[in-house]
């Protein structure tokens, strides 16, 4: 009996938006209209490539960034939940799926200490490159209409559950944690016996409502949160079955 529990990072995991976060440390701790409107719909990696250009433009170091990334705080009761998911391990795998990048999510899980909470954190591949300069990359390329281009939630969970269906693991159930709008293609992928836990009052929760009124509910089952102590107890509940 194995639980798999999949988390968005950004509002989920933090109470912040990791690439929005990082501003602090532009000048005067703003970007340029001319930048700030360069964003198109879809295209947010390309986006913040221009961001972390005009910060290295600007001599903002990489120990400059990982100070001012470390001081995001955790959502309410996170910090309890990564707690007790760790004492609980040999029950649940845990993975993120995020559409922030490999090297703010390794800074403030190790900063924390729950790098060995999570067993794979999926995200955009980050690296500085030898002029010290913060670069990103797509996760993949996929055929998802619904997605941005460079992340399908829905693709990375089917190819890891594939991947673990070959290791010999599978799983009694998935919980997903997320808050936004690209979380709900993989919760529309979950089966009946799956939990969706959106976050209250973010665009996942408005969007499984949405297609709840519209009738073609959800497969799975839907508890909201809003401290992560509401996902403690539902877990607690889970291991007591």
């Amino acid at each position: 009996m194995k639980f798999l529990l999949v988390f968005d990072f950004d509002h989920t995991i933090i109470d912040e938006n990791s690439d929005t976060w990082i501003v602090k440390c532009a000048p005067e701790r703003k970007l340029p209209n001319g930048l700030r409107n360069s964003y198109q719909p879809g295209h947010w990696t390309e986006y913040m490539g221009r961001v972390f250009v005009y910060l290295g433009d600007n001599g903002v170091k990489e120990d400059e960034m990982k100070r001012t990334m470390t001081t995001i705080p955790f959502t309410a009761g996170m910090v309890d939940l990564l707690g007790f998911i760790g004492e609980n391990k040999d029950l649940f795998d845990c993975i993120i799926v995020s559409d922030s990048n490999t090297v703010f999510i390794d800074w403030i899980l190790k900063a924390a200490d729950f790098h060995k909470v999570f067993d794979e954190v999926f995200t955009n591949p980050a690296a500085f490159s030898s002029t010290g300069y913060l670069t990103v990359q797509h996760f993949h390329a996929h055929h998802c209409a619904k997605c941005p281009k460079n992340l399908c939630k829905r693709k990375v969970l089917k190819e890891f559950l594939d991947k673990q269906l070959e290791r010999g693991v599978s799983y009694t159930q998935i919980v997903y944690i997320g808050d936004g709008g690209n979380d709900l293609c993989p919760v529309m992928f979950l089966k009946k016996n799956d939990i969706a836990m959106p976050r209250q009052g973010y665009t996942l929760e408005k969007k499984i409502s949405q297609l709840a009124q519209s009738l073609s509910p959800v497969q799975c089952s839907v508890l909201v949160w809003s401290s992560a102590i509401d996902i403690i107890s539902y877990l607690k509940l889970l291991i007591k079955e």
